[in-house]
């Protein structure tokens, strides 16, 4: 019986080609935005399950109070380990303190190679389960061993055994490789992690006996994993006062409380807001999801509009199965089996359509995704999938044309009417609104880009390189760089810094100025710079002047921000005297407009810049515009070298390193330019069919009119009038859900631009203009047909 449906099926595809066509490539393309939409959520709920104990593992997190606000960060004081070790052990199996993950210069032989990588307590490798391929995860117990990852491993020593092998780090210790670990995958937050050192090494080298008992600097990370049979919350909970039981006076007035931020929750809710958690990529995941979904239902749609717009020319083979014996639950069974014939079809489809595409679209969302073609939860997702899909489509047209009545069939009275057309309508509306939503969303996307880009940011990104310092050489010999790349034209000025431009790596609190309110928890970006900053930078003054070699007192002047004269609420800020830390007192002697440093979504924060002669990260260079910038950029390479000539030299131009900070948003706003562009291909191959079909129906009444003097154009206005109007009452639908939906959205953005009435003109009109598109070629083409053809039956 089932051959018989499969049968019958099979004949009617073949038999109605363009229908059949339409129908498969509809579904395939919505099949494959589906599947690729569901290894890219597939790809985002799996991060970070390549670790073993993914459920158990935990990030220490710390909230503070700072003036009425909190703010919650990942660093935490070195002297928690102790308290957390003592006082809590049997909570945790595993406790691990970290630096965190920078550029060090690894050197073998002749290879001197950068690689990021960790200073990190021994429990580390168990804490994220490294799998390690020579040694063991207890390499670290030595401390002056070292853990590899495999490309490091295969970049300095080629295939030779490194085990034993010496590796010297930022060219002043020698450690023994004791482990090689594989490399761990980019949907792991740690997948940038090529090499873990001793933490015992760390605090004898670089940490002075006082930070170790200081509970104020919070200055690393610290990672742990829960003993079996715990509670995550409940031992998070337990924890949360350890900082304020014994931090003293000063630190406990920001109200430090620590809390666990599992490893589940890493990648997706990664966001907080005064001290709550409010999300993350998440919101994406559930974006694309809906998206997916919808995308698939436009193709849905496509199957059921064309269906049943056919209803007629299978009334009489409807009437005739019923006449001779069908029963309706066997009509409904032939019309499902046509669904999932043509589901198939379009899911083979679909799959070859996802293996071309993938690489494409793994750049897009810069992923490495693959089709998990060995993993049987994927063919049996695939498979339910494809069935649901049949369901879905096949759903409507089998309830529908099994309806009809064979005695009305037969003698040729039946006609669907106008109240048949009304579903048609109803899912031709249903489509056009979720495309309108997509591509209004996609514009706003973009245009939140595009606001935040033009943003002001106070100085001069064009021709603003920075290095960052991996030794101390070129500090140590900063003064002749100096000299050396201004006498070679190069660069017009340079300085150092103990943060780059777009990014703030260093806060601090304390400070005292006239009016403070002796209650008040301060917080200010602290910035360490040398003479000529802001000449390099171009930063633009408001009040006051530049630092300067010609007074000594600069010393202890302050240059601070719009957005610190603020904060502190000082009416004639140049002259002011503010104490930072415990004994310096600096006179502030500027204003500079708000520099942006890290998100340009935010409000720039507070900031002060001061002169120091060490602890310096960055060299930053502004070229010389009167020299192309590769000729620049060798001079600087040469003078790094004559300097540094053990450290690889590297660089980053400031406007691109500011523009990185769009990368999600533009990465978002791609992948939904692209689903918005497939779903409105979807809806007007549906609109095309269901033109061919209305113009059918229609061609005698085309041909009399015709013979009556109809224009062309007017025939055309005829057949369109009806799509139009549709697009139309989409539109009325759409740009107020557009509307709010998006609304929601920016809310996630300080920084924020407004939706502009023409975003909604610009989706409307270019709806319109689609639709007319689609159409026109069926509505011209039954136009121009001569009458004689079609009426020569009358």
């Amino acid at each position: 019986m089932i051959k018989n449906y499969l049968i019958t099926a099979l004949r009617n595809l073949r038999k109605n080609k363009a229908h059949s066509f339409i129908n498969i490539v509809g579904l395939s393309v919505g099949m494959a935005v589906a599947m690729l939409i569901g290894l890219w959520i597939w790809n985002e709920l799996s991060f970070n399950k390549y670790h073993q104990h993914y459920d158990r593992v935990a990030q220490v997190m710390l909230n503070q109070d700072f003036n009425s606000s909190t703010a919650t960060g990942v660093a935490v004081p070195i002297a928690l380990d102790a308290v957390i070790r003592k006082s809590y052990g049997s909570d945790f199996t595993h406790v691990a303190m970290a630096s965190w993950t920078e550029s060090h210069i690894l050197t073998t032989g002749e290879k001197k190679l950068s690689f990021d990588g960790t200073f990190m307590d021994k429990e580390g490798p168990e804490i994220f389960s490294l799998r390690m391929l020579n040694g063991s995860r207890s390499g670290l117990q030595d401390p002056s061993s070292i853990l590899i990852s495999q490309s490091v491993s295969k970049a300095l020593f080629g295939n030779a055994d490194p085990m034993g092998k010496t590796i010297l780090l930022d060219n002043k210790s020698n450690f023994k490789v004791s482990g090689v670990y594989e490399d761990l995958p980019s949907n792991s937050s740690l997948h940038d992690l090529s090499f873990l050192a001793p933490w015992d090494y760390y605090l004898k080298t670089f940490i002075p006996e006082r930070v170790l008992s200081d509970w104020g600097d919070n200055s690393w990370q610290m990672y742990v994993q829960i003993a079996d049979g715990t509670d995550m919350n409940r031992v998070s909970g337990k924890i949360r006062n350890a900082i304020m039981n014994n931090a003293g006076k000063e630190d406990a007035r920001f109200k430090p409380m620590i809390f666990l931020q599992p490893m589940s929750n890493w990648r997706l809710y990664s966001e907080f807001k005064n001290g709550v958690n409010t999300g993350g990529a998440i919101q994406y995941v559930w974006m694309f999801g809906i998206i997916g979904i919808f995308v698939l239902l436009l193709a849905c749609i496509n199957f059921m509009n064309l269906s049943t717009a056919r209803s007629e020319k299978r009334a009489k083979e409807v009437g005739i199965r019923k006449a001779v014996g069908s029963l309706r639950s066997q009509l409904i069974i032939q019309f499902y089996c046509e669904s999932i014939l043509t589901t198939v079809f379009a899911f083979a489809l679909a799959l070859i359509m996802v293996a071309l595409a993938l690489p494409f679209f793994n750049q897009l969302a810069d992923k490495e995704m693959t089709i998990l073609w060995s993993n049987g939860l994927f063919w049996i997702l695939c498979i339910g999938f494809t069935l649901f899909t049949a369901l879905i489509a096949g759903s409507y047209p089998a309830l529908y044309l099994s309806s009809f009545r064979p005695v009305k069939v037969l003698k040729g009275v039946f006609k669907a009417g106008r109240l048949a057309a009304v579903p048609r309508k109803a899912l031709v509306v249903l489509q056009f609104t979720v495309s309108v939503v997509l591509i209004v969303g996609t514009i706003i996307v973009f245009n939140q880009i595009r606001f935040a880009k033009n943003r002001p940011v106070g100085y001069n990104r064009n021709g603003l390189v920075f290095i960052g310092m991996q030794t101390d050489d070129l500090h140590n010999h900063f003064d002749a760089l100096s000299a050396d790349l201004k006498s070679s034209g190069a660069v017009t000025y340079l300085a150092q810094s103990s943060s780059p431009t777009t990014g703030v790596e260093n806060n601090r609190s304390g400070l005292v100025w006239k009016g403070k309110d002796p209650n008040m928890t301060d917080d200010f970006a602290n910035i360490r710079v040398t003479t000529d900053y802001g000449k390099t930078v171009g930063w633009q003054f408001v009040d006051g002047r530049d630092f300067s070699n010609q007074y000594l007192t600069d010393s202890l002047g302050l240059i601070i921000n719009e957005a610190a004269v603020k904060y502190m609420n000082l009416k004639n800020p140049v002259g002011e005297n503010i104490r930072v830390g415990r004994n310096k007192v600096y006179h502030v002697i500027g204003v500079v407009k708000d520099m942006v440093m890290s998100s340009p979504y935010e409000p720039a924060k507070q900031t002060i810049y001061y002169i120091t002669h060490e602890d310096f990260s960055y060299v930053i260079m502004r070229l010389n515009p009167n020299m192309s910038a590769h000729e620049s950029i060798q001079k600087m390479e040469a003078a790094c070298k004559t300097y540094s000539p053990s450290v690889p030299f590297s660089f980053q131009f400031a406007d691109e390193s500011y523009a990185k900070k769009f990368s999600n948003e533009e990465r978002i706003g791609k992948l939904a330019s692209l689903f918005a562009v497939l779903a409105i291909f979807i809806s007007c191959l549906g609109l095309f069919g269901m033109a061919t079909f209305t113009a059918e129906q229609r061609i005698k009444e085309i041909g009399v009119r015709k013979v009556l003097g109809a224009s062309v154009f007017s025939l055309w206005r005829l057949l369109s009038r009806d799509f139009v109007n549709l697009v139309v009452i989409s539109l009325l639908i759409a740009i107020p859900a557009a509307y709010y939906f998006m609304g929601q959205w920016l809310q996630h953005y300080e920084y924020r631009t407004a939706i502009p009435w023409w975003v909604f003109g610009a989706a409307g009109v270019g709806a319109i203009v689609i639709t007319l598109l689609t159409v026109s070629y069926q509505s011209i083409k039954a136009a121009l047909m001569n009458p004689t053809k079609s009426l020569k039956s009358e």
